[in-house]
């Protein structure tokens, strides 16, 4: 049996206060919750252009219906943001539901169905937005609604954002609510997405919850040379220098180490891992084994590699025009997806030192995702995701982790706010398919969406619902 830590033992003996003063009926809650994501995936919200509107204005007719006041925000008319709130007695400060209303493109022809159809089958709902990040923002949706019916009295305020652009246009979304609209969202503690339970024989063996993430630094490396005839080689041949300054760049191995959510989720890990596993878990900071163990992770589960440093991937080469014609300038993308605490200038400064080629010009993308420090995995929000975690599956671990991907908690945390981000539990079968966030014929399935839901409703309750 896993070991839970005191403050979590003691605290799930006072828990159960707030989730049994307000029962709920989960089966007729679930299938509520079911039919408004159904209906959201079937709005194409697709980022670019996003339509996101369209998303908003469903939510706010839902909300009207329950009495729940709400107020779009919009720098383009064509993508708001939704905000609604309901009002504690102002003893503790408020706490911000987030979920995201774009969705990124599909190929249609790739699907098994249409991609906006919600449809519903061996109980999986599938369409585009099913994992990322529309059951967010259905499940913060009925957060709002049970708040409402139930009547619950509150120590905060509770807010509930529905956003725009977080697939690559934040300045029609959070950052447009952070830089004009603070004072709506401004929060103490955020939740969004990111996290994800793994099901492991039939139960829910980890639940992972997001405390930090890497930060997005894409740079283009030009390259130039001199053109001509290519039936003449050339040493300043434009696509020769780019191919070895990206070999370079792909083979270094930066800087390895940690920061307390890999800390913690690592060791953690090693608590419940079979033994050959949890060797590796045990050593990745150990001088005589790290290296094997980095590597192991290389070979087997790059997620644990690329969680140790700044990651430099290269995705995209663009170079000539014609197969018998040597360019004068070639280019390539580096996914560049630093730790939080990363010396962007100084990265850049050692990269161009692995590079060692002055034909080669190094062009850092605008940021649009601010670094910040970890959440906290000592405080009251993430005792409470834990304590409720542990209560419904007692035989799962809790890890705190690291995003390899990228969240509008940036923006949240960048202003101070501790942010977690929760995702449905999933097989890791499901994981390993092509059925996740950004997959053809993407998918969730309805019970794990429901128990989301639920685990949402009850870290809420505890957080903000009166004694």
């Amino acid at each position: 049996m896993r070991k839970l830590s005191l403050v979590v033992l003691l605290s799930l003996l006072n828990a159960a206060s707030a989730e049994q003063s307000y029962l709920v009926d989960w089966d007729a809650v679930g299938r509520e919750a079911i039919d408004h994501l159904v209906e959201l995936v079937k709005i194409p919200s697709v980022n670019p252009p996003g339509n996101e509107t369209a998303v908003a204005e469903y939510v706010r007719a839902v909300l009207v219906a329950e009495g729940i006041d709400s107020k779009l925000y919009a720098l383009d008319p064509t993508r708001a943001n939704l905000v609604a709130r309901h009002e504690g007695n102002g003893s503790k400060p408020p706490i911000l539901i987030m979920g995201h209303t774009d969705v990124v493109g599909v190929q249609p022809e790739k699907w098994a169905a249409d991609p906006f159809s919600g449809i519903r089958e061996d109980g999986y709902i599938y369409g585009r937005g099913t994992l990322d990040d529309k059951d967010n923002v259905a499940a913060g949706m009925m957060v709002m609604i049970l708040l409402k019916r139930l009547g619950v009295p509150l120590d905060r305020d509770v807010i509930f954002l529905a956003e725009a652009g977080e697939e690559g246009t934040p300045e029609v979304g959070i950052n447009f609510m952070v830089e004009k609209h603070w004072d709506v969202i401004e929060a103490e503690y955020s939740i969004a997405e990111g996290g994800q339970g793994v099901i492991r024989d039939g139960r829910v063996h980890t639940f992972g919850i997001e405390t930090t993430e890497k930060m997005p630094r894409r740079v283009t490396l030009v390259a130039r040379g001199t053109p001509g005839h290519g039936s003449i080689p050339r040493l300043d041949n434009a696509v020769m220098i780019l191919a070895n300054a990206v070999a370079k760049a792909s083979a270094w191995q930066t800087e390895m180490r940690l920061n307390e959510t890999t800390e913690t989720y690592f060791r953690r890990l090693a608590a419940i891992a079979p033994q050959e596993e949890a060797v590796l878990y045990e050593n990745v900071t150990n001088p005589e084994m790290t290296q094997a163990v980095q590597q192991q992770f290389l070979e087997t589960f790059p997620y644990h590699y690329s969680i140790l440093r700044t990651s430099v991937v290269p995705t995209v080469i663009d170079a000539g025009f014609r197969r018998n014609v040597i360019p004068s300038e070639a280019s390539a993308i580096l996914d560049i997806r630093m730790l939080p605490d990363e010396d962007v200038d100084g990265f850049y400064e050692q990269l161009a030192a692995v590079i060692d080629d002055p034909r080669v010009e190094i062009v850092p993308e605008p940021v649009y995702r601010p670094a910040a420090p970890p959440s906290d995995i000592d405080n009251e929000m993430f005792q409470t995701l834990e304590r409720v975690a542990v209560e419904m599956y007692p035989e799962a671990t809790v890890l705190p982790i690291m995003s390899t991907g990228a969240t509008d908690m940036a923006q949240m945390r960048a202003m101070g706010v501790q942010s977690y981000g929760i995702g449905p539990a999933r097989t890791i079968d499901e994981i390993n398919s092509g059925f996740g966030a950004h997959g053809d014929n993407e998918r969730v399935a309805e019970d794990a969406f429901v128990n989301m839901v639920e685990y949402l409703w009850r870290v809420i309750l505890e957080m903000a619902a009166s004694e």
